[in-house]
Parts: structure tokens; sequence; C-alpha cells
């Protein structure tokens, strides 16, 4: 029988362990420091609609992940309006910071000095490097006079080769998981990763290449959509080592490119197309990655194993 203030005499107490801290303990979730810069992500190409609903869906992740962050979207071509520009983003971003400090000053806050510092820090919203583009984007920081940072774009990394795998298993051309050792019919045995940017765009494409060849155990070659007969000579190269069935896989998020320029490259290689990468939630966090390491917050866990 037990007594009121346990069991019986002779039986054992299980007591309560105290919490101890180690490699099993979940972390503490990491909030955006109180002041911290604005993360702007930087949007390429022609303003739509459908490019606004994907970097909402893009910088809902990047909030998910790091509560109190405040992220804005700024078009790299926007016209102030529907779709607001880069340069205005930033530009009212510091008036914001500026206005903060006078409210603080003129509450008796015992506040030293403007803060220094960027006000903003700005992901370009690429997977991969485009020589003009960039240069439009930096153009902008310019011409806002803002005291803004810019990162370097999403590739290569590993999430991305999973982002593509996903893409590519959607559509119907890739197996899903290969430990699981079903057949897809319609698998292709040679990817073409289209990317723009030129030269330097497919070199870097190249290197998320070598990590999707992994996952999928077939050659995956990088591809240029604005260089004439790229696509076509690559698809090409592929064929002559092998491959029968190809597939393009745009390593691209979407709005850098019109929709007709994929269309146009899959019938120049004569394949089936994934989709473009758009909104995957491995690119809401490397946009957030690329922000927490300008700042020199904790970085969340953004790595990828290579299947």
């Amino acid at each position: 029988m037990s007594s009121p203030t346990g069991p019986a005499s002779g039986l054992p107490v299980r007591m309560p362990r105290p919490r101890q801290p180690g490699r099993h303990r979940r972390p503490e979730p990491v909030a955006a420091p109180e002041g911290a810069p604005a993360l702007v992500l930087a949007v390429p190409g022609t303003p739509s609609a459908t490019a606004r609903s994907l970097a909402e869906e893009v910088v809902s992740i990047a909030r998910s992940e790091l509560p109190g962050l405040d992220a804005r979207i700024g078009f790299v071509d926007g016209d102030d309006a529907e779709y607001p520009a880069l340069q205005s983003v930033l530009a009212h971003a510091a008036q914001e910071r500026t206005a903060r400090y006078e409210q603080a000053v003129a509450a008796g806050a015992s506040v030293a000095a403007p803060p220094d510092g960027p006000v903003a820090v700005v992901v370009p919203l690429l997977a991969g490097p485009d020589s003009a583009l960039l240069r439009s984007i930096r153009q902008a920081l310019m011409d806002s006079r803002a005291a803004a940072e810019l990162t370097d774009v999403l590739g290569p990394h590993p999430l991305l080769a999973e982002a593509l795998h996903v893409r590519l298993s959607e559509a119907g051309l890739a197996r899903a998981d290969r430990a699981r050792l079903f057949t897809v019919a319609t698998a292709a045995d040679g990817i073409i990763l289209a990317s723009v940017g030129g030269t330097e765009a497919v070199q870097a494409a190249g290197i998320t290449g070598m990590l999707l060849a992994a996952r999928l155990a077939v050659p995956v070659m990088a591809a240029a959509l604005d260089e004439e007969g790229s696509i076509a000579a690559t698809a090409e190269q592929l064929r002559s080592s092998g491959s029968a069935q190809l597939a393009l896989a745009p390593y691209l998020i979407g709005p850098e490119i019109e929709p007709e320029l994929l269309d146009a490259a899959a019938k120049e290689a004569g394949c089936a197309a994934a989709e473009a990468l758009g909104a995957y939630p491995a690119i809401g966090k490397l946009v957030l990655s690329k922000y927490t390491t300008a700042l020199g917050i904790a970085p969340q866990p953004t790595g990828a194993p290579v299947r």
C-alpha cells in the first residue's frame, strides 16, 4: 500500500531527472535581434503577379525560420507602385531607421549616436551568378544611397540539388528516391541543367549538377539558355555519350527569364522539361542563410545530405 508521500516502504521510487544540456537537446529557437537590418529580397526579371506571389512565399518561409525577421521585397525593374522598385525599398528602410532614432531622441531615450551598420541586407533571388542582373542590383543599391549589404547568389548548394531532384520527379522525369528502387518509365538517363548568365553561370551550375548526378546516378551537364547553341550542343554531347532519354532541369528560380525561353530550350534539345525551382522550401532557407551569415547571426540548419 502506498503512503500519501509515495509508494510503500521497500518499493523503488522513480525520481525525475533534471534536464541536462547536451547534443540531443532541442536547440533554442533563434529570433532576429532587435533593430536588425531588413532582409530585402531582390527579385529580377519583368515584374508580374506570379513573380510577386513567388517572392512572398519565399520571404514567408524565411520569416517562419527566424521569428521577428523584417523581410521585404524589391523588384530590380519595379515601378514603385504595384511592384516596389529595389532602390525605393532600400531608401524607405533607411528613412525608417532615421525616423526611429529621431523618435527615440525626442522621447528622451539615452541614444548616444545614430545606429551604424547596414539598414538592409539584399539577397538576390538567383540560383547562380548573372553579371548583368547583379550589375543592375548593385546600381539600385547605389541609387538608393542607403547603407545596404549585398550577399552572394544562392548557389551552388546541396539544397538546390535536392530541389532540382524534386522538380524532376514531380514531372515524372526522375525517381523520387533512389533508395526505394521503384522505376519511372519516363525517367531520364541524361539531364541538361539550364542556367542563365553565360559561362560563369554554367560553371557554377556544374557544381550543383555534380551533386544532382550523385543523387540520380545519371550524367548531368550544364548549359546556358542565353547562349545560342549551348542547349543543343549539350544535348548532342549527352546523346553521343549514351544517354537516350534526356530531360531539361531549369537551374532557375523563375522570375529571371520569360517562360517562353524554357519552352524553346526544351524543343531545341528535343526533350521534356521540369518546372523552375520556384518557391521550393529550400529557397527560402537559403535566402535566410545568406542574411544570417552576413550579420553573423547563428545560422539556421540548411545542410542537406547528398543521396
